[in-house]
């Protein structure tokens, strides 16, 4: 706009938006009676305008009744993962800041939290599921191709009749050499397609002579607050991919600055959830028009890269997992359309990320909807086990 021209601008937001989320019986996101409002502010302190709103009754966003975003209605699924932990509380104005702050003493893991998690080599990846469903006749004689199933629906029946076509070789080959490709599979004429580092800009530790973009890192992206731009960067690694040959994005990563001295800080967004949701899901967007598929990364609380890869165990309570770490992920999903996931190092309490039903199955794929693709990250030996994952919901 020119100097002294205005302007107005409508919007519109889910009432369910303002819910927050509450542990006690169960879980639910809830939407409090009382006063809201909505503000148009100059900085974290400055109202320039706002609109108050009120909800006469209390909300609470359970069995049927969940919110406009969810497939299924979210409930407790993290309470494993509170640990023995001081968390921070507001009560009486902050009143136990310095114990909850502290840095930290040497201590042993408590022994309800050992079961199954004494040695690196053999952590609690949870109950594994039972195998329900019936399993793929293999091998079978057709002429169904993977491309004849372009836009079919999640649930349709020609997906079962392409997996019987399959062989339990071409079914291991497409999970053991799932890293930096997705394998050729000649059965159901599956081209073989590469996948790419990182969020940033493509990058290879196997090809040296690429000539693609390298981006301003993903911190600087999410301060200019334009999810127009993040979208168009989406839209740009899509197309560069697509002339080379490079169909999988190991990107955008969208987990939080906890601390300003992280190690990833430069891959990720920012330290607010919804600025790093909105990001992410423009990023995702803009990779998918162009047939390029997004893993959006690292799957879930990677917030920390000192020790990530030799068992660091994360804890925290539901309401900050889903409202702060989580969200970010959800939103790339219900938003971006995101169709990929790379699952991390970390453990969430003492559960892997990579062998985690909670997370995989029962948040991921149930409250969301997901219906796509998760990985791990680099595989790296040790807790990184294939069975309990692929048992639990990793690909």
């Amino acid at each position: 706009m020119k100097p002294g021209e205005s302007q107005t601008l409508k919007f519109t937001a889910n009432r369910s938006d303002f819910a927050s989320y509450d542990e006690s019986n169960g879980g639910a996101y809830v939407l409090d009676k009382g006063q809201y409002q909505i503000q148009i502010k100059n900085n974290a302190h400055d109202v320039l305008a706002s609109k108050d709103f009120d909800v006469n009754d209390k909300v609470t966003y359970t069995g049927s009744n969940k919110r406009a975003s969810d497939k299924v209605t979210a409930t407790n699924r993290f309470q494993y993962a509170k640990g023995d932990i001081t968390y921070l509380s507001r009560r009486d104005n902050f009143a136990n800041y310095d114990e909850a702050t502290k840095a930290p003493g040497k201590t042993n893991l408590a022994a309800k939290y050992q079961k199954d998690a004494t040695t690196v080599t053999n952590r609690n990846y949870g109950k594994e599921p039972k195998a329900t469903g019936k399993m793929p006749k293999q091998g079978q004689r057709g002429n169904l191709q993977l491309a004849d199933l372009r836009g079919k629906s999640y649930d349709d029946p020609a997906w079962d009749k392409l997996l019987n076509q399959m062989t339990a070789k071409d079914m291991s080959n497409l999970i053991a050499y799932g890293g930096y490709q997705t394998y050729a599979i000649n059965s159901v004429k599956k081209l073989g397609t590469y996948d790419f580092d990182g969020p940033a800009g493509y990058s290879s530790f196997f090809v040296t002579d690429l000539n693609t973009t390298a981006f301003p890192a993903e911190a600087m992206i999410a301060a200019t607050f334009n999810t127009d731009l993040a979208k168009k960067m989406g839209e740009l690694m899509g197309e560069q991919g697509r002339e080379m040959g490079v169909y999988g994005w190991y990107g955008p990563a969208m987990n939080i600055h906890r601390s300003a001295f992280a190690g990833r800080n430069f891959e990720y967004y920012s330290e607010d959830p919804e600025l790093s949701g909105k990001m992410a899901a423009s990023a995702i967007a803009g990779a998918k028009s162009k047939g390029v598929y997004a893993y959006m990364k690292h799957f879930a609380m990677n917030d920390q890269e000192t020790n990530r890869m030799v068992g660091l165990m994360t804890w925290s309570n539901e309401q900050a997992i889903r409202e702060i770490y989580l969200k970010p992920f959800e939103m790339a999903v219900k938003d971006g359309g995101a169709t990929a996931v790379m699952s991390s190092f970390n453990f969430i309490g003492n559960r892997w990320a990579g062998a985690n039903k909670q997370l995989l199955q029962d948040v991921l794929r149930g409250e969301w909807g997901f219906r796509g693709l998760v990985e791990t990250d680099y595989f790296s030996g040790g807790f990184m086990k294939s069975n309990p994952a692929i048992a639990n919901g990793n690909d």
